[in-house]
């Protein structure tokens, strides 16, 4: 990239200052707090010393059609990596994996669905009945330890309500699109419950012209979601919630020249299913303090394998090239969590402080199988090739972890926070080729915050915090001497405002935020055989360090009862500090899916009547896809648009996404792929052109 379209820290400080800070009316309405569920004693939004977004079920079902990946372009400094059919490795803040084929679960973002963790699987976020969806940005280290390095995506389904209420969903659209879903929920005995069911197909947007079908890329996506909650007595509180998400999509995304039309004559499957709960239970039996234990397990089976060759016999003649990779991993999580959080009576130092203790546990299993096979003979220079290689691996890893967390009131308006955490992290790894590892090691990481209250309707904040992320070893053949990684860790700085005006119709927020990485992992790859695309070698490193400083701001305004105009931008200069592949330097350079901006804005227009009508534009800069190459992006702008109908009970909308049907890249690799010379060459995979569709929700 041109450095000139690098961001300079002194230009981003000033954006940041150019916040509007307006002195506010103290006698405004008072309006419905949003508060965080994701922090342990669900503080409101304003009071949280962090960057965070949360979408309510409105935003959500106004903004997607079926899936998290759709919102992204809406988050400030979110990307995800196109490895793999729905978006299941993220990165905030430029931070974050693009893709893990062997090796360790280690991901820098947490990706919580009703408590139960699916960190770097995250491709089951299907969004029917989901009721709000929190974005945390930057570390997390005292809240989620190991796996929230960058940040945490934390989603809620709906809770049971207080009398019998349901849902129904309909919708058809191109790509022989169609969906459906019904939740119900109410009362039941001394608690409450909801269930839902949601199925969603199509295509998939490729055609394969050598089989002659439309749907070997196609999404076939279904979530069933149960919840039930009940008391007993006035001190217990119980919450229950099970799901099975089975995501069974194709992976036939790639073209020899980039289009969407593909030559595989042996498609890839992107598969998840997954069968998980969650069991929360609250205890309020004591006037100083109430304690929560929230116990969760999930079980995957994730089979993901893809056309290596990306073509046919047809498309090589003379030339028999012919390789597949399949990958078949089973995943267990199992997670285990006490708290113990003050109340007014229970505080400490003098009655000035709140504080929270809790201990933290999970298991993760891990069993992976690996397949690689393939033939290549050219008879021009006589010569041959094949492999049949399979690895066998299996991965245990045990975490425990201390946490505590103090809440001080220094003064009528200031509030000082601290948090710890201390973790520990053992590891067992077998497989087939011989490696037998069991490393272990001990993390800490916390913050310390402080957020003013400058007036009812303003507050700013600072955080200074450390998070940390686990280190591992590389699998097969790797260059010498990088079998094993160390930990990483990152100090971040966040100082942002928070703020309302003209009767609560205008609200503005801003974050800038500068972080070090010490020790970052990064992986690489290389292909160790021209003539084989199934010969990389993943491994990954510890860069030096790695610098970043951005912004993330959003405005929302309400001029009148019936517009409403909302904008985000986030501005993002992520960079490696002595870091050397073993293909080319980086130093200096852009991380990878790390876009200089991205950019969303929209307005919705509600009559009287029930015509409603809403359009989104966002944009994103363009990034480098990979630290193996320098190949990046172009940059893109996308327009979303909605025209309906709404009425008591029931909604009616035609909606376009892309509308102008832009071509743009959301995953890139540089290697050579066609013979017989291979040479290097960029290979996109597009995201989704222009979709348009119908849908009907009736409330009841």
């Amino acid at each position: 990239m041109d450095s000139a379209r690098h961001l300079s820290r002194s230009s981003l400080v000033a954006l940041c200052a150019c916040l509007p800070l307006d002195t506010f009316s103290q006698d405004s309405e008072p309006v419905v707090e949003i508060v965080v569920t994701a922090d342990y004693r669900g503080r409101p939004a304003a009071e949280m010393p962090a960057s965070i977004t949360i979408l309510d079920a409105e935003t959500i079902s106004a903004t997607a059609v079926q899936h998290f990946e759709e919102l992204i372009g809406s988050l400030p400094n979110l990307n995800w990596s196109g490895d793999g059919h729905r978006a299941k490795y993220l990165q905030i803040r430029g931070v974050g994996e693009l893709a893990q084929y062997q090796g360790a679960p280690n991901p820098s973002v947490g990706f919580v669905v009703d408590d139960i963790d699916f960190s770097g699987i995250g491709g089951i976020a299907t969004l029917f009945d989901i009721d709000r969806i929190e974005i945390l940005r930057g570390p997390q280290g005292t809240r989620y330890g190991a796996n929230a390095l960058a940040g945490l995506i934390y989603i809620q389904s709906t809770d049971p309500g207080k009398s019998f209420s349901g849902r129904l969903n309909l919708l058809a659209g191109d790509d022989n699109t169609i969906g459906g879903g019904i939740a119900l929920g109410g009362p039941a005995g001394n608690g409450g419950y909801r269930i839902s069911a949601h199925h969603y197909e199509s295509n998939g947007f490729r055609n394969n012209s050598y089989l002659g079908r439309k749907d070997t890329n196609g999404r076939d996506e279904t979530s069933l979601r149960g919840r039930y909650v009940w008391s007993a007595g006035d001190n217990w509180s119980f919450k229950l919630t099970g799901m099975l998400i089975d995501v069974a999509d194709g992976y036939d995304a790639f073209a020899i020249d980039n289009s969407l039309t593909v030559l595989s004559d042996k498609p890839g499957k992107d598969m998840q299913k997954s069968l998980g709960a969650s069991f929360n239970i609250d205890w309020d039996g004591s006037n100083k303090f109430k304690a929560t234990s929230v116990t969760s397990v999930v079980d995957s089976d994730i089979d993901f394998s893809f056309d290596a060759d990306w073509g046919n016999d047809g498309a090589w003649s003379p030339i028999l090239y012919n390789y597949v990779s399949l990958n078949d991993r089973q995943r267990m999580t199992l997670n285990r969590e006490m708290r113990f959080i003050s109340k007014e009576a229970g505080r400490i130092f003098n009655k000035t402080t709140d504080w929270i203790i809790g201990f933290y546990m999970n298991k993760t299993a891990e069993d992976l199988v690996t397949t690689n096979r393939g033939d290549y003979f050219d008879p021009a220079s006589n010569f041959s090739d094949s492999l049949d290689d399979q690895l066998n691996s299996d991965f245990e890893a045990f975490s425990t972890a201390v946490f505590g967390q103090l809440e001080k009131a220094v003064s009528e308006s200031g509030r000082l926070t601290l948090g710890v955490r201390a973790e520990r992290r053992e590891v067992d790894y077998r497989d087939s080729g011989g490696l037998d590892l069991s490393p272990s090691e001990n993390m800490a990481g916390g913050e310390l915050g402080y957020a003013h209250e400058f007036n009812d309707t303003s507050t700013g904040f600072a955080t200074l915090s450390r998070g940390y992320k686990a280190g591992g070893f590389n699998l097969g053949l790797v260059p010498a001497g990088r079998r094993e990684f160390g930990a990483e860790s990152m100090w971040n700085i966040d100082i942002g405002v928070k703020t309302k005006s003209f009767d609560d119709r205008l609200h503005l927020g801003g974050t800038i935020f500068y972080s070090v990485r010490k020790n970052q992992q990064v992986e690489t790859s290389f292909q160790i055989d021209p003539n084989d695309p199934a010969s990389f070698v993943f491994f990954t490193d510890n860069a030096a360090e790695g610098r970043t400083i951005g912004l993330e701001a959003d405005i929302r305004w309400y001029p009148s009862e019936t517009l409403e105009l909302h904008a985000s931008v986030g501005l993002l200069n992520a960079e490696f500090e002595e870091f050397v592949t073993p293909q080319v330097s980086i130093n200096g350079r852009d991380q990878a899916h790390a876009p200089n901006y991205t950019i969303a804005i929209g307005g919705v227009y509600r009559h009287t009547s029930g015509v409603f009508a809403r359009i989104d534009f966002s944009a994103k800069d363009e990034f480098y896809f990979d630290v193996s190459h320098n190949q990046v992006s172009e940059p893109y702008s996308l327009a979303n648009a909605r025209l309906g109908y709404e009425a008591e009970r029931w909604t009616a909308q035609l909606w376009v996404r892309n509308i102008f049907d832009e071509h743009y890249a959301v995953r890139g690799f540089y290697f050579g792929n066609e013979p017989p010379n291979f040479p290097p060459t960029l290979y996109i995979r597009q995201g989704d052109p222009r979709q348009a569709g119908v849908s009907f929700d009736m409330r009841f």
